[in-house]
């Protein structure tokens, strides 16, 4: 993208790929993995991006093509997966070695590039953050996201007793066989439908990616030491082609406020992060994937493929909140020699344009 702030300036470009450095591996990209970070991205709201020249996307898996000299765990025509801040809407990328591990051999690609942003953001909201103890109950909004789902599973290891809100009933059906205690489709009936499930308990953590009223509800429901982990913000995650800058301005006066003495008072905690403050923390990262990897969990939830011509159509459907599970673009094996095609912003290629 030469500049956020709208889908339009999603652009395809190509140039040459560099030789890889000498801790870098190249990466011939066979599927890429769509996040709301993604559509903050590209809407130039998400503070952590660039603004400009910039190419959106932050997990992907494929195959090692070329390596660095002190690269040596890792062979040509390895397949792994991998994430990378900022980047991953190409064909080919040189990475840092320590951000790719090898893709489980009954994984597909697919799935490779479903696993690491979602796991890491469930896993390090609910033990980290969330303190997770076994038998407690976790409340999780966009139960069906990849995030969600990997909530739950991780959830069930500590034989928590979840429940899990979507925005349609269509949705229900994937969080029956997920395992999912309760279900709840949001509605303005949300605080009591939620008051009847808890039956007079309360909740020990809230993980939410909403925002907005529903948070609010969700946080008067925490019991005294439960913790809310806000992780993201989908009601500013436009569903239309450019930036509604009215309705962003009416979300964002309505968000709910916390006052400092009623958490006190209350005793409940707010936690709010964001995964990618942690990407140069490669030490971290890497002993939560073992850890998480040690939980043996199901294989990632792929809700919908896209072709790599199609990535814009993708970006539409996933924002527009009717998808389950991940949403995944395919992308085809390069033809020719170094060139990277990718989806881009960056002003100084457009003299390598073919």
């Amino acid at each position: 993208m030469r500049k956020a702030g709208a889908l339009r300036n999603l652009v395809q470009v190509e140039e040459e790929i560099v030789d890889p450095a000498d801790n870098e591996v190249r990466i011939e990209v066979r599927a890429i993995g769509l996040n709301f970070a993604d559509v903050f991205t590209i809407y130039g709201l998400y503070k952590a991006a660039p603004k400009r020249d910039l190419i959106p996307g932050l997990e992907f898996s494929g195959i090692v093509t070329g390596k660095g000299k002190n690269v040596t765990d890792l062979k040509i025509g390895a397949r792994v997966m991998g994430s990378v801040k900022f980047g991953a809407y190409t064909t080919r990328l040189n990475i840092d070695r320590r951000y790719v591990m090898p893709l489980p051999e009954d994984w597909t690609f697919e799935e490779g590039a479903s696993f690491i942003v979602q796991a890491l953001t469930a896993y390090y909201a609910l033990v980290h953050l969330g303190e997770l103890k076994r038998g407690q109950t976790v409340l999780i909004h966009s139960a069906a996201g990849g995030v969600g789902i990997y909530a739950n599973r991780i959830a069930r290891k500590f034989s928590a007793r979840t429940i899990g809100t979507v925005g349609s009933p269509a949705k229900t059906e994937l969080l029956r066989s997920e395992g999912y205690d309760e279900i709840i489709v949001r509605s303005r009936h949300f605080r009591k439908e939620l008051a009847q499930k808890l039956n007079g308990s309360k909740l020990d953590i809230v993980l939410d990616a909403i925002g907005g009223r529903v948070q609010k509800d969700s946080f008067d429901f925490l019991a005294p030491t439960g913790r809310m982990v806000a992780y993201g913000l989908s009601q500013f995650a436009s569903p239309g082609a450019h930036l509604d800058y009215v309705d962003l301005a009416i979300k964002f006066l309505t968000m709910p406020r916390y006052q400092t003495l009623t958490l006190i008072e209350s005793n409940k905690s707010i936690l709010g992060f964001n995964l990618i403050w942690l990407y140069e923390r490669t030490d971290l990262l890497r002993s939560m994937l073992a850890e998480i990897q040690a939980l043996q969990l199901e294989k990632p939830c792929v809700g919908a493929v896209f072709p790599f011509e199609r990535l814009k159509d993708a970006i539409r459907e996933f924002q527009g909140g009717k998808t389950t599970g991940k949403v995944v673009i395919s992308v085809p094996a390069p033809s020719r020699g170094n060139a990277a095609i990718r989806s881009t912003a960056d002003s100084q290629l457009d003299e390598v344009v073919r």
